[in-house]
């Protein structure tokens, strides 16, 4: 029983510190002004097709991420492999603030053709983390 409850207490500690860099992350974007945030609205932009001011084809987070968070995306120029969004399959996502900033950076530059606005950045980091998205 021991074994049971310290698995239990490991799993809960692990998945708390996976989270918290995107709670802390969505506090940031709160003081900001941003909220409240809404996974729907976060879906609706990963869906969205957009035409960056710096031309190219139209794009959306989901051309090179999916649709299906939970399985692997492809750069559509690159052709790279990206691993699942979803952290719940991929741990490693939104463990760390600078490299969600860092991410959001490029990527809402390349896909919108300018910086995510705070509120954007809460309302896909909540599309990112719900259970169904």
């Amino acid at each position: 029983m021991r074994f049971k409850t310290f698995t239990g207490l490991l799993l809960l500690t692990t998945t708390t510190q996976l989270f918290a860099a995107a709670e802390q992350s969505l506090n940031d974007y709160r003081s900001l002004g941003a909220g409240p945030f809404d996974a729907q609205t976060g879906r609706r932009l990963w869906l969205s097709s957009n035409r960056p001011d710096t031309g190219g084809n139209e794009r959306s987070c989901s051309d090179c991420h999916g649709q299906n968070l939970e399985l692997p995306g492809k750069h559509i120029r690159t052709g790279k492999v990206i691993e699942p969004m979803k952290p719940a399959v991929n741990p490693q996502r939104l463990s760390d603030r600078e490299k969600i900033e860092k991410w959001f950076l490029r990527n809402c530059k390349w896909t919108f053709g300018r910086e995510c606005t705070a509120q954007e950045k809460g309302d896909l980091l909540l599309f990112i983390q719900q259970p169904n998205g």
